[in-house]
């Protein structure tokens, strides 16, 4: 017997999957890493769960939603055991399958899909697989490479570490309810990168920084970031030198993963000559 069904929640971004065989195959992106276990995100009425079940894996789920959570564990109730009613944004993700690799997937919650993604990269020695459905903007913006006006920080931050796959797109007519964009099915492997060569967080900063305003050339939108450096490391130097070499003439969309490792680097060598 099914259960009463749960009511969206516009809070949440909740946008349930209603077609049984995209959300099959969605659950068979996982099967480029068949040997790990898999935890999903935002399961909702469980209509990608119960094809994620049948693979000979061990499998769970984590739900904010109480409602979603009540009638997963109506049900489905071999999975009570593995059913997490947390908020995924704040999970010890290390703790999840007792440290130990698994792979990233689900129905993503537009809301914070984003979100999800930099979770991600925070683990990425745990999760060498990821995949999932979000909005199509955002699968381009993942997908996109150097030059497109979609490349950003999403890209980035993602493509140094992970190659990015898009797999296919998905009308907004097979939810419940429609959302207003089309949405898309990514999946993201690790790639061969164990450390960039620089100072990760410096890194991160960098490419967060310059896509600010990513109209303007480099040498205008990383002000902002020599600034804050200045501020925190009681800085005299006025980076002049770094200001005024070649590469401050391009625009943020047009530097490659390699490009930025290799100007976070060129900023290192600045700092350390405080």
């Amino acid at each position: 017997m099914r259960y009463k069904s749960v009511k969206p929640k516009k809070s949440l971004g909740q946008h349930f999957l209603t077609d049984l065989s995209i959300a099959s195959r969605i659950a068979d992106t996982v099967d480029a890493c068949p040997d790990l276990p898999v935890l999903e995100v935002g399961p909702g009425m469980g209509v990608m769960t119960q094809f994620l079940r049948q693979k000979p894996r061990p499998l769970k789920v984590v739900e904010i939603d109480f409602e979603s959570v009540a009638y997963l564990r109506r049900n489905f109730p071999e999975l009570e055991d593995c059913i997490i009613e947390d908020d995924f944004l704040k999970m010890h993700l290390d703790r999840t399958f007792q440290g130990s690799p698994f792979v990233l997937t689900g129905n993503y919650p537009y809301n914070i899909s984003s979100q999800i993604f930099f979770k991600m990269l925070d683990f990425k020695e745990l999760i060498p697989c990821c995949t999932g459905m979000i909005q199509k903007e955002v699968a381009e913006r993942i997908a996109a490479g150097p030059g497109s006006k979609t490349y950003g920080i999403l890209s980035v931050l993602i493509q140094a570490w992970y190659d990015v796959e898009y797999l296919f797109t998905v009308e907004p007519g097979v939810f419940n309810p429609p959302p207003k964009v089309r949405s898309a099915v990514v999946r993201l492997m690790r790639n061969k990168t164990v450390e960039l060569g620089c100072d990760e967080k410096l890194f991160r900063r960098l490419v967060k920084t310059t896509f600010n305003q990513r109209r303007k050339t480099l040498r205008n939108n990383i002000r902002p970031l020599l600034t804050a450096l200045t501020a925190e490391r009681n800085l005299t130097n006025d980076f002049s030198q770094l200001l005024a070499e070649p590469i401050m003439q391009q625009r943020p969309e047009q530097l490659s993963v390699a490009d930025f490792v290799r100007l976070t680097q060129r900023l290192q060598q600045e700092l350390q000559r405080q």
